[in-house]
C-alpha cells in the first residue's frame, strides 16, 4: 500500500517521487507514529487510549514554561516533561486497572483534564498563551531538522523507538505478560501474573510516548502551546487498528503499527499534494478505520474467504437441488 500510494500520487504529482520531498514529508506526522508505538501497548491489553493527544499540548507547555519562566536547563526541561507525561499515563492507567471502570470513559475523561491543566497552566507563563513560548535554544529547535542525507533525524528518531517498542513487547517477559492480560486477564492473574501493574503500565508507556512527541512538536515548530495535540485522537486510533492491533485486545504487532503509520502519513501528504485541502483529512482517515474494525470484526482471512465462498456455492446448491 505504501508503494502504491507513493506511485499513485506520483503519477498526479511528479514531486512525490522526488526522495528529498517524500522523506521530508515525515516530519508532518512523526508525533502520530511515535504515539502509536506505545498507544500499541495499550490496545493490547483491551484498553484504550483517547488522552494522547491532550498531554502532547499539557508537556508541550510545561517543557515551555519550566525552560522560560521558571529559568531550568531546556534539556532538564525536556526529561520534567516527559516524566509529567508519564505522570498523566500513570493516573488513568491507575484508575483503570484498579477500579475497572472503561477505559474510555476514564481516557475521555483524561482528555478533558489536561486539555484544560495545560490551559491552565498556561496563564502561569509571562508570554500569552495564544502566542505561545518561542525563543528556545537553537540546539534544541535544530535537531529535529537536521539531516543525514536525505534522511531527517525524526525517522531515525523513530527507527530507534520503533525498535526498542518491538523488544519490549516481542522479545520481554512483560511484553508476553500485556498479550496475555489481552486475551483473558482473569487467566493471567491465575497464572501468577499482576495484571492490574502490566495494565496500569501500558497507560505509563502511552503517556510518556505522548510526552516525548509533545517535545518532538515543540522543537519542531518551535513554539510550545497548550492545543498542540488537539487533532491527534484519531490518526492514532487509526494507525494502531489499521496496523492490525485487536480493538478486542490479545492482538497487535508493533512493525504493522509502524508501517500503518508510514501509510497514514503519506496518504495525508498525497493528498495535500494533489491540492486537497486539509480540513478534508479526516474523511479517509474514517473511512480506513471503519473499514478495517468492519472486516476485522467478520474474523480472519480465512473465515472472510469461507465467508465469501458460502455466499458464491450456497445459490449453486440451490440450483442444483432444483434440477
Amino acid at each position: 500500500m505504501l508503494v502504491c500510494e507513493v506511485l499513485i500520487f506520483g503519477s498526479y504529482n511528479p514531486k512525490m517521487l522526488n526522495p528529498m520531498v517524500l522523506f521530508g514529508s515525515i516530519d508532518n506526522f512523526m508525533s502520530i507514529a511515535v504515539i502509536s508505538l506505545f498507544v500499541t501497548f495499550v490496545l493490547i491489553t483491551g484498553g484504550i487510549d483517547i488522552q494522547a493527544g491532550a498531554i502532547v499540548g499539557f508537556s508541550s507547555i510545561c517543557l515551555g514554561i519550566l525552560w522560560h519562566d521558571v529559568g531550568l536547563n531546556i534539556w532538564v526541561a525536556v526529561i520534567l516533561a516527559i516524566i509529567i507525561g508519564a505522570i498523566c499515563g500513570l493516573i488513568s492507567g491507575f484508575v483503570i486497572a484498579y477500579t475497572r471502570v472503561q477505559a474510555m470513559v476514564v481516557t475521555l475523561g483524561g482528555s478533558f483534564l489536561y486539555s484544560g491543566l495545560a490551559i491552565a497552566v498556561s496563564k502561569l507563563s509571562s508570554t500569552a498563551a495564544y502566542k505561545g513560548i518561542t525563543q528556545f535554544p537553537e540546539g534544541f529547535t535544530t535537531f529535529t531538522k537536521t539531516k543525514i542525507g536525505v534522511i531527517p533525524s525524526q525517522l531515525l528518531i523513530f527507527i530507534a523507538l520503533v525498535i526498542i517498542a518491538y523488544f519490549i513487547l516481542h522479545r520481554t517477559k512483560y511484553g508476553r505478560k500485556i498479550f496475555l492480560c489481552g486475551i483473558n486477564q482473569s487467566a493471567a492473574e491465575y497464572s501468577g501474573i499482576h495484571s492490574k501493574r502490566v495494565i496500569m503500565s501500558t497507560y505509563v508507556f502511552s503517556g510518556a510516548g505522548a510526552a516525548l512527541a509533545g517535545v518532538l512538536i515543540t522543537s519542531y515548530l518551535g513554539t510550545a502551546k497548550a492545543d498542540l495535540g488537539s487533532s491527534l485522537t484519531l490518526p492514532i486510533i487509526t494507525v494502531v487498528v489499521f496496523g492490525g492491533t485487536s480493538i478486542f485486545g490479545g492482538r497487535g504487532h508493533i512493525i504493522g503499527t509502524a508501517l500503518a503509520a508510514l501509510i497514514i502519513g503519506v496518504l495525508q501528504f498525497g493528498l495535500s499534494m494533489v491540492g486537497m485541502s486539509t480540513q478534508y483529512f479526516d474523511i479517509p482517515i474514517g473511512v480506513l478505520l471503519v473499514v478495517t474494525v468492519a472486516i476485522r470484526s467478520v474474523g480472519s482471512p480465512g473465515a472472510l474467504t469461507a465467508y465469501v465462498r458460502r455466499l458464491i456455492l450456497k445459490p449453486a446448491a440451490g440450483r442444483e437441488e432444483k434440477k
